[in-house]
């Protein structure tokens, strides 16, 4: 019998990210420590202006993988440059690429996943990268244009969820918390797939789709609804005060949805990443975060040594599941 996937309690938590051929652009247009002494800041060198060439310079700034033009990344490359460090964005448009981009070296930097999705990179890929730093879970939610509430939507509707595997297992957990659907005794909704609805005491089936595709489903008038992450809901201009249902970021067992920083290991020695993180932790990203969220996000200061257990706890949990 499994243990619970996670016993941690988020005590920093103060209140989202995170497939097919990627679509990628680059742009170069868009302070104390938090979290304790085991913030990566506090075993890095002492941060100096980048001589040119080096990395951090202009003609070498570092490059960090985004899944959109966010307005905390605005306001990070204003600050980093205040202090002679210049930065690149590159934009995503799905989750598949910025990891391998980020473990060969194309990337410094990315910042647009959570812990499980980042174990679950880790555990296939073979070139593991680590968790640097956190910045906020973001609620899951349930969105429809057909239906107001959770009660008003019928017996045997169709609802759209994410098809990669961390986020459609979380979409399966947000539908049975909320009574819509029902899965097999003894599933653990955290590995949950389709083949575990236990269909016939279910009130909804479910349409695994591209995260991507997720609020265009929304269009559909067979689909009564969708599940949507919180970065492809804002770019679709949905609230997340519209969601008529969704999960809990303050909920313990939530850590896993910790979204992070992550990089190779070796980052969190370099100088010039800990600059950008420590901008990374200051009261206005936090705060343009929130706003871009639109109020909806969990602030969460976690310590870099408390990442890794975390990472390396849901790793391994993957890992027997998947045995």
């Amino acid at each position: 019998m499994k243990k619970p996937l996670y016993a941690i309690l988020i005590a920093a938590a103060l209140g989202l990210s995170a497939c097919g051929t990627t679509s990628a652009t680059t742009t170069g247009d868009s302070p104390a420590a938090q979290g304790g002494s085991d913030t990566p800041a506090a075993s890095a060198g002492a941060y100096q202006t980048p001589a040119d060439g080096a990395k951090g310079s202009q003609s070498n700034p570092v490059k960090i993988g985004i899944m959109g033009p966010e307005i905390q990344y605005d306001y990070l490359k204003a600050e980093a440059e205040k202090v002679g460090l210049y930065v690149e964005y590159v934009t995503f448009t799905d989750y598949v690429q910025p990891n391998p981009a980020t473990a060969s070296g194309e990337l410094d930097l990315n910042q647009f996943q959570h812990i499980l999705y980042l174990a679950g990179y880790n555990n296939e890929s073979g070139q593991p990268l680590v968790a640097l730093q956190s910045t906020a879970i973001y609620p899951l939610g349930l969105y429809s244009k057909q239906y107001k509430a959770v009660a008003d939507i019928p017996q045997g509707a169709q609802i759209a969820i994410p098809n990669d595997e961390t986020n459609q297992a979380r979409a399966i957990s947000v539908l049975a918390q909320n009574g819509l659907l029902k899965v097999n005794d003894g599933t653990d909704l955290l590995y949950a797939t389709p083949l575990d609805i236990d269909e016939s005491a279910s009130k909804v089936k479910v349409t695994p789709v591209s995260a991507e595709q997720t609020p265009r489903s929304l269009d559909d008038p067979n689909v009564a609804g969708a599940i949507i992450n919180n970065t492809f809901a804002l770019d679709a201009d949905l609230d997340p005060d519209q969601a008529i249902a969704a999960d809990d970021p303050n909920d313990p067992g939530s850590a896993p949805f910790i979204n992070i920083w992550a990089g190779k290991a070796e980052a969190k020695d370099d100088p010039v990443v800990q600059k950008i993180l420590e901008i990374a932790r200051t009261d206005e990203w936090k705060k343009d975060l929130q706003e871009q969220s639109k109020g909806s996000a969990a602030i969460v200061d976690e310590g870099y040594d408390q990442l890794q257990a975390t990472l390396a706890d849901v790793s391994e949990q993957l890992k027997a599941h998947s045995s």
